[in-house]
């Protein structure tokens, strides 16, 4: 007689009818393989086996990438309508006032930044009466200050957006705020031919939030469109 144990029946007949609910079941499949080459011995090597073992690997690489993939896909697609949301906020008001006030608030909130600031290069002083009033989001700087602030006082082009990591923020630009300030997105403004540039600043508290290997598509497109509203309201 045998010594070895019988497999159940009911097991068995399962088995022999409907066999992919054990080739579907990886650790189930990688048992029987193990079991496999012990039976064989040390000195066989099983060139089946190991392709099924690269196979393996090479399937899990593959779902490692496709999950990537889809994350990237869906925070794509959650900073798009972020942006857009961003952008219909920040059309809506009539009054340019109340316009720069709700990119401080409203936008940035919808952004998810700490702060927005808006710089206007200008040969006049910041004791403007408008400017006084909107000193929490708007500041007037000397020409040629925002290409030094880009670049670093450097030798070097001058991008549409720049992010980075910073220490803390610019004091001039941040005011107390700038202790906090660890990555900012600047974005340099054309508000058409003779007339001096300007600059939109967002600053994050967190550092990772802007950093030079992001991608800025959306963050040029925000500056394109917020670019055009100036125009209207400096006309």
């Amino acid at each position: 007689m045998s010594s070895k144990p019988r497999m159940e029946d009911t097991l068995r007949e399962k088995i022999i009818t409907d066999p992919d609910f054990i080739l579907e079941d990886q650790d189930v499949m990688h048992a029987l393989i193990a079991a496999n080459e012990r039976a064989m011995g040390g000195n066989i090597v099983d060139l089946r086996g190991i392709a099924m073992e690269r196979l393996e690997a090479r399937l899990d690489r593959l779902e490692d990438t496709h999950r990537s993939v889809i994350a990237a896909a869906y925070e794509n697609l959650a900073g798009t309508n972020q942006v857009h949301r961003a952008i219909l906020r920040m059309l809506d008001p009539l009054e340019f006032e109340v316009f720069l006030r709700d990119l401080g608030g409203e936008v940035a909130d919808i952004l998810r930044v700490d702060s927005i600031k808006l710089v206007l290069e200008s040969v006049q002083n910041d004791d403007d009466p408008v400017v006084q009033r909107l000193g929490d989001v708007l500041s007037v700087a000397e020409p040629g200050y925002i290409d030094h602030y880009l670049t670093v006082g450097r030798d070097a082009p001058v991008r549409q957006v720049t992010l980075r990591q910073v220490n803390e923020g610019n004091d001039t630009i941040f005011g107390e705020m700038a202790g906090w300030i660890r990555s900012e997105a600047c974005l340099k403004l054309d508000f058409g031919e003779g007339r001096l540039p300007g600059m939109l600043i967002m600053g994050s508290e967190d550092p990772h939030q802007f950093t030079p290997q992001q991608g800025t598509d959306l963050l040029s497109f925000f500056a394109g469109v917020f670019e055009r509203a100036m125009r209207r309201w400096l006309a």
